[in-house]
């Protein structure tokens, strides 16, 4: 019997030091909480959109749809917070700088074309050329200049919603193909959302990716000691610097969705506050914003945990303009928590109380 008990503590033991811990208890709480407020909120149900094609709709399905635009900026920020040891504060802006490139090419310079004006893969292309550009404007503030990427980003999430307008002499171009549409809504005959799907490729080549490449070996030894991995062999200014730029491209992927949801941008509002939710992905998947180890899938789970809160907070009539307060109090919460001071006494206590566990069950 006192074995069962020394096993069960130490299974426990396990559980709460395992990473994806707290993404867990994230996720029992926000579920008990809406299940007891309103248990419609699992309710998932199959109707038909405007065009007259079934589609699945309710809150996780909402949760599903955002949560993946947000899980794809969380692959991105995480690469930038393990090599770095910082964070990408110009997402939001660079996704603007991004849509309306696209918008651009799309368009032709014309707000209210016929027609569009080239294929939308070359727009998403071009879309993908600007975001990587923006990633190593930034990625080379921070990887040959030294300059902490805080810092560093802070000079295109202040300029980068003024560069999407003048791309587009401060105009709202409208896509007029309804085709545009399907990337950030649903393809016809197909009831999940589309979005899902991108996320779900975004996630499959990020995996074969780190599988079958040193991309992850390299991103972590740089983060965990810059000067170590150089004398590994490793180039630790090109590895901060590539993660800047893979982060560059999955805000492309992110664009073309928040764009194509409404076939237009409004310059100053689409986007907003994303990079506050990708860092709290990272962060509520246990990886350190210090940088060094990572775990990919655990910031893939927190950004749909962040988007389960958000849609929370809605369904409890929340304010938009409010949520970033409450999601700060999660960000202090976490950092706190991840602090090696915090962490150092949580281990001091589990010791002292390690003792008298092991002798209550003898």
């Amino acid at each position: 019997m006192s074995k069962k008990k020394s096993g069960g503590l130490g299974k426990l033991k396990g559980f709460v030091g395992n990473q994806l811990f707290i993404p867990f208890i994230a996720i029992v709480i926000l579920a008990v909480v809406n299940l007891v407020h309103d248990p419609a909120f699992f309710k998932v149900v199959l109707g038909l959109n405007n065009a007259g094609y079934p589609v699945l709709s309710g809150s996780l399905i909402t949760i599903l749809d955002y949560g993946s635009e947000l899980a794809i900026l969380a692959i991105g920020m995480t690469l930038v917070t393990a090599a770095s040891g910082g964070q990408d504060i110009s997402v939001g802006a660079t996704i603007a700088i991004a849509g309306s490139a696209m918008l651009r090419v799309l368009c032709g310079g014309n707000t209210r074309p016929d027609t569009i004006q080239a294929p939308i893969i070359v727009a998403f292309i071009v879309a993908c050329i600007v975001g990587m550009l923006c990633g190593m404007f930034n990625g080379m503030l921070v990887a040959y200049f030294k300059i902490q990427p805080m810092i560093a980003t802070l000079i295109l999430f202040t300029a980068g919603r003024s560069i999407a307008a003048w791309i587009n002499n401060n105009e709202l171009p409208i896509v007029p193909d309804p085709k545009f549409a399907y990337f950030g809504g649903f393809i016809p005959g197909m009831p999940v959302p589309t979005t899902v799907f991108i996320a779900a490729a975004c996630i499959i080549v990020i995996a074969l990716v780190l599988k079958f490449t040193n991309l992850g070996l390299y991103t972590q030894a740089v983060g965990i000691n810059g000067s170590s991995s150089r004398l590994n062999g490793i180039n630790p200014t090109f590895i901060k610097f590539l993660s800047f730029v893979i982060l560059g491209l999955c805000v492309a992927v992110a664009a073309l969705i928040k764009v194509s949801r409404l076939s237009t941008i409004n310059y100053s509002v689409i986007a907003k506050d994303i990079e506050m939710d990708a860092i709290l992905a990272v962060a509520l998947g246990g990886n350190a914003l210090s940088g060094g180890k990572f775990n990919m899938w655990a910031s893939i789970l927190g950004a749909y945990i962040i988007q389960f809160l958000t849609t929370t907070l809605y369904k409890f009539n929340v304010k938009s303009d409010a949520l970033a307060a409450y999601k700060a109090v999660v960000v202090i919460i976490l950092v706190v928590f991840s602090a090696p001071v915090v962490r150092d006494y949580i281990s001091r206590m589990a010791k002292r109380f390690a003792p008298a566990a092991k002798k209550e069950a003898a």
